[in-house]
């Protein structure tokens, strides 16, 4: 797989093309949110002592249990685990980019209201 700034740059250009999305820094990290509410963590942009580079993403469907099987992957801190958060490392052996560009399209469809959600399969 390719070196993990490409993969995360891929993954943030993505969620920032789907519908009413914008970046947000809140902890010195970055996330990606829709309708103010955040559907990918992206984590800070460079790797130091104390962080290993990662992405989380809320996901429900079997998806959920695949990207438990990631090598280091867990379900997120702070309780959002329970909720269906999943935290995935860069650095581990990682399926296909377009495998995890549809993790953070599921995201996306999860946390974004109806309205954005219609407008991204193309409904009026």
């Amino acid at each position: 797989m390719d070196d993990w700034h490409t993969v995360r740059e891929e993954l943030r250009s993505f969620a920032l093309s789907l519908p009413e999305t914008h970046e947000d820094h809140p902890w010195g990290e970055t996330v990606i949110k829709v309708n103010k509410k955040v559907f990918v963590f992206l984590g800070m942009d460079e790797q130091t002592e104390k962080w290993d580079p990662t992405f989380g993403v809320k996901l429900l469907s079997e998806a959920h249990g695949h990207a438990l099987t990631v090598e280091g992957a867990a379900p997120s801190g702070y309780g959002l685990g329970r909720a269906g958060w999943v935290t995935v490392p860069f650095l581990s052996p990682l399926p296909e980019t377009e495998v995890l560009l549809d993790w953070v399209e599921e995201s996306y469809r999860t946390i974004a209201p109806k309205r954005a959600v219609k407008l991204l399969d193309g409904q009026p």
